[in-house]
């Protein structure tokens, strides 16, 4: 759903609202679990972080495995941070140079693209990103 106030998921604190790929207003990915690297329900990004983020739907079978041998492991609980671990059919946030490496590797999960972050684009073609989009009709 479109993010219409200036809450911190769409840019909040004074910022512009976040924009995703399509140049819409970002909308939220997901709030269980809870993800985003602000843990506000959308794959925002900011100066704190080096890689847009982008959000993902339902992973290929071996994407979570694949995903922690490169050092991302989304599957284990953590609790410190209330993140209950990732199962097939989660919606979450993913960076986008880790997205493009798993496409590369034949494991890219589909993406949500309006709720995908304008930032992936430094990283991920749109042409890639619509191939494996679940929201364009």
């Amino acid at each position: 759903m479109p993010l219409d106030d200036g809450s911190s998921e769409g840019g909040g604190a004074g910022r512009s609202p976040s924009r995703n790929v399509l140049g819409e207003r970002l909308e939220s990915c997901s709030f269980k679990p809870m993800t985003g690297f602000f843990r506000d329900g959308c794959c925002n990004t900011g100066p704190p972080i080096g890689a847009p983020i982008r959000s993902a739907s339902s992973p290929p079978e071996g994407f979570l495995e694949y995903s922690k041998s490169r050092g991302n492991d989304l599957s284990t609980p953590v609790p410190d941070y209330g993140f209950p671990g990732l199962k097939p059919g989660d919606r979450w946030c993913l960076c986008a140079p880790r997205w493009q490496e798993a496409l590369d590797a034949g494991l890219a999960p589909r993406v949500v693209l309006r709720a995908t972050h304008e930032g992936a684009l430094a990283y991920c073609s749109l042409a890639d990103l619509k191939r494996y989009a679940v929201d364009l009709s």
